[in-house]
């Protein structure tokens, strides 16, 4: 695709099988110039009651559910093969409705098509249990899709976290509803027409676009679904919860983080600076799982804080199209509250070693990569989320001290420890109050290992093979034998 084919193309919402314009459009702006690029259409509550009724006919006919599972897995493979046939065009259109770099929207893609080879294979494995009772009686389980299954996708990787969620859905044979992002959500309708053209039942999958006050506050709170999936902001996810709550609606929910590294005095630097490289300045930080706080033993401290800032200072930002490193954030808004946080950490003492503000010399909201130092664990720098490529370094004497600085958020989502010392490396994960803990290397892992978080992160785990239990529920059928 080129700019010309994305302003003239109709992005519409894809319900029950068709594709549907709507007289309500939202702009998208290509973040790195500030510019419309496309206008998507806004679904209404009659495409939000269409899209349910359609999933609902889907779950009566028993189209996912009745076949053979492995029916189930060639479909799943299929819609991956279409993914990565469309591999140039998401990347393009990713990229220039987020403004990350190429290759990283290239990768994106990918791995939503890998989402659905690895859960294609679990389709032919959700199996239930025989339990002995005796000889009067026979009782086993069943695991069961839930039905409908809502699905609210964040801007900042839309095919790849839709994908995370709808594949394991599919594969246990859900129908699914996938709300697209409002600032992003070009790229998801191209991953919905490579669904489309492998070939799914009716109302097996859809997609609406609109705002999240309007297309998702009607989607989550009507009264025909069975199940919530979120990853977006406490506040937004909170209010579903409290929505759901009222029905008894079962929630996955992946709410962000503001997560720590512990580098040890033994640390190797050079796997500390690279893992903040990508854990802080990736997708400009606009990560849940970011390596947001470095917790440095005193003895390293101001060597770290030299080394961190001079990578920071080389990272080449710009636009993603041409070949940058770090792209810009995603909206002017976004832009406007990181220099915010950054100019009241100032104020509250923290040092600032490099960056924070945006970059006056281009036309999108580019953000300067950002290094405070003398942090103190108590300053809203380092408690909130900032969603932007903004670290901060805080000191320790004593190990106790480290893990309470890590713990010591509402979040839990990720950590991480640096260290050479294996019985540090061991010890460690049991006392950071996380849903994944990474040792020398930020992101380690991949779609095959689970990841969610604990506390005001959420609950429930995407990825790997723990996320089919967050689509499946446990029936219990008990037969009486006696005659």
């Amino acid at each position: 695709m080129n700019l010309l084919e994305v302003r003239n193309k109709s992005w519409m919402n894809f319900v029950s099988g068709e594709w549907l314009p709507s007289t309500e459009l939202i702009d998208i702006e290509n973040p790195a110039t500030g510019q419309v690029i496309a206008s998507v259409a806004a679904a209404s509550e009659v495409e939000v009651s269409r899209a349910v009724a359609g999933a609902r006919a889907c779950v009566a006919t028993g189209a996912l559910t009745r076949c053979r599972p492995a029916v189930r897995a060639e479909m799943m493979m299929r819609i991956a093969s279409e993914i990565r046939d469309r591999v140039a065009d998401g990347a393009y259109v990713g990229c220039l409705e987020s403004g990350k770099p190429l290759k990283a929207a290239r990768a994106e893609f990918e791995e939503a098509a890998r989402y659905f080879e690895y859960y294609a294979g679990m389709a032919d494995k959700i199996e239930g249990t025989a339990i002995p009772l005796g000889d009067a009686y026979l009782d086993y389980t069943i695991r069961e899709p839930y039905g409908i299954s809502v699905q609210v996708v964040p801007w900042n990787f839309a095919p790849s976290i839709c994908a995370r969620s709808l594949a394991p859905a599919l594969a246990a044979g859900n129908a699914v509803i996938v709300k697209s992002p409002e600032l992003t959500p070009l790229a998801t309708i191209i991953l919905f027409e490579a669904i489309e053209r492998a070939g799914v039942p009716k109302g097996a999958v859809n997609l609406l676009c609109g705002l999240g006050k309007t297309t998702g506050a009607a989607l989550v709170s009507h009264p025909d679904i069975d199940q919530i999936v979120f990853t977006g902001s406490v506040q937004t996810g909170v209010s579903i919860m409290k929505a759901a709550a009222e029905r008894s609606v079962p929630c996955v929910m992946e709410l962000g983080g503001k997560s720590a590294g512990i580098v040890f005095a033994d640390a190797n630097l050079d796997q500390v600076v690279e893992s903040v490289r990508s854990g802080t300045f990736y997708n400009a930080g606009q990560v849940c799982s970011a390596l947001s706080r470095l917790v440095v033993h005193a003895s390293i401290y101001d060597v770290v804080v030299e080394q961190v800032s001079a990578m920071a200072r080389t990272l080449k930002v710009g636009d993603g199209l041409v070949g940058a490193e770090m792209g810009p954030v995603v909206s002017e808004h976004q832009l406007r509250k990181i220099e915010s946080v950054c100019d009241r950490a100032k104020t509250a003492g923290a040092r600032l070693v490099t960056g924070g503000q945006r970059l006056q010399d281009k036309a999108g909201w580019f953000m300067q990569p950002t290094v405070f130092a003398d942090v103190a664990p108590n300053m809203e720098i380092a408690q909130e989320e900032i969603f932007g490529p903004v670290l901060s370094i805080i000191k320790f004497d004593k190990d106790d001290e480290a893990f309470d600085i890590a713990n010591g958020t509402r979040f839990g989502l990720v950590s991480g420890v640096f260290t050479q010392r294996l019985d540090t490396a061991l010890k460690a994960p049991p006392r950071l109050n996380a849903g994944q803990v990474f040792i020398n290397e930020w992101f380690a892992g991949g779609i095959e290992t689970p990841f969610g978080g604990n506390r005001m992160s959420g609950h429930g785990r995407e990825k790997g093979q723990e996320a089919i239990e967050s689509y499946v529920r446990t029936k219990n059928v008990a037969i009486s034998l006696a005659v």
